[in-house]
């Protein structure tokens, strides 16, 4: 054997019932990275929402957070069908890290319409999963239609992406949606000449984990901003209800998410697909939660241009958003769910009242808690009935 096929190994299909598959450490040190480009979206929203760029901010924040989301989620998927730890491959996921950070370092840049740096990014992160899917078409021939649809389909768009920057800025919008469409459609049409051989232990694993990362980066940079005010002589008093609130939140956000166990229900790519593109919106709601946890520190401490009720809904519709998308991307694929949808809906409403009530971050965080109460009590109540 020589040298190179020591360190470089075929990268063909690996087996979708392999026991006891789990995250490996490169997967959760590229996740801690590409946190980094969440906690810059987040706090690039934050900024805006406060200075009274809301419209502006949240069209950005959506650009730049699908672009993180949806490399992490094809990195995910395809090292879930073809991880094989070779050198090769984690030279390429390395290169992929590389480009989150660029990506990340281009974020606020971005929020004031420079977009060279995150598309130089992101660009670096799709290069690398191309080349990695041309070593798929190389080395299993069963899957290189499915191989070579992936790598031309992800090409054409970054060639997209690039050309979108010699643009007149006023095409961006267009364009945008054209080539957002484009990536959103080439996993589809790729997997139409064969299904890839993904985990779905190994999915679920890792959808679990990046969710849990960007809920605890939501209070990461709430303990921040509540320890920057304190700093400047606020009293505690000032932030307990906010305090109080965001944390019954976000604990009822992670125990509602891991309330089923995903794997059970990844049956197939069409609950994939569904499972998968939900999570746009559970990820980007859950990063906003902590930036709407942050304007209501800011709105507290007088250090925001934004009346109360928009200052609260920048906390309010984050968690609304959570809270259907993780129902109906997750939940309600369960056995066992039929008529939870109307608790989670009620609370929705309560919630979204929240935000024209004085203690908005308190009430969203007890309205959580009793939510999840009741839906623990129905499960509880439902496991005892089916015991014979």
């Amino acid at each position: 054997m020589s040298e190179l096929s020591r360190l470089f190994h075929p990268l063909t299909a690996r087996d979708r019932d392999e026991p006891h598959r789990t995250a490996t450490p490169l997967e959760l040190f590229t996740d801690l990275c590409v946190v980094v480009a969440v906690a810059q979206a987040a706090e690039s929203l934050h900024h805006a929402i406060v200075e009274d760029h809301v419209a502006d901010g949240l069209a950005h924040f959506a650009l730049m957070f699908f672009a993180i989301y949806w490399a992490w989620l094809n990195f995910t998927w395809f090292a879930s069908a073809y991880d094989n730890d070779d050198v090769g491959y984690r030279l390429l996921t390395l290169l992929q890290v590389v480009g989150v950070l660029i990506l990340a370092a281009g974020i606020p840049r971005a929020f004031d319409d420079d977009f060279v740096w995150v598309v130089i990014g992101y660009i670096v992160m799709r290069i690398a999963l191309v080349i990695q899917w041309i070593r798929v078409a190389r080395a299993d021939p069963l899957y290189r239609q499915t191989a070579l649809r992936y790598a031309v389909g992800i090409t054409v768009v970054q060639i997209g992406w690039t050309l979108m920057l010699a643009a007149p800025e006023a095409w961006f919008p267009p364009i945008i949606i054209v080539l957002v469409a484009g990536e959103m459609l080439t996993p589809a049409w790729a997997e139409a000449a064969r299904r890839t051989q993904w985990h779905p232990r190994h999915i679920a694993e890792r959808y679990g984990l990046f969710t849990i990362i960007v809920l605890g980066e939501s209070i990461l940079a709430a303990t921040v901003a509540i320890q920057v005010a304190l700093d400047e002589h606020t009293s505690f008093a000032d932030l307990a209800a906010i305090v109080a609130g965001g944390v019954l939140t976000v604990f009822s956000m992670w125990w509602l998410y891991f309330a089923k166990d995903a794997h059970r229900v990844l049956v197939d790519n069409r609950v994939g697909f569904r499972f998968g593109y939900i999570h746009y919106l559970i990820f980007g709601a859950g990063a906003a939660v902590g930036a709407g946890l942050v304007v209501q520190i800011d709105q507290a401490t007088g250090h925001s241009e934004i009346g109360d009720k928009t200052a609260a809904a920048a906390l309010t519709i984050p968690v609304v958003l959570y809270l259907a998308a993780t129902w109906f991307g997750h939940l309600a694929l369960h056995e066992g769910s039929a008529g939870h949808g109307r608790i989670v809906v009620a609370a929705s409403i309560l919630i979204l009242l929240a935000t024209f009530t004085p203690e908005p971050a308190l009430i969203t965080g007890l309205v959580s808690a009793v939510m999840l109460a009741t839906l623990i009590t129905i499960a509880s109540r439902s496991e005892t009935a089916d015991q014979p």
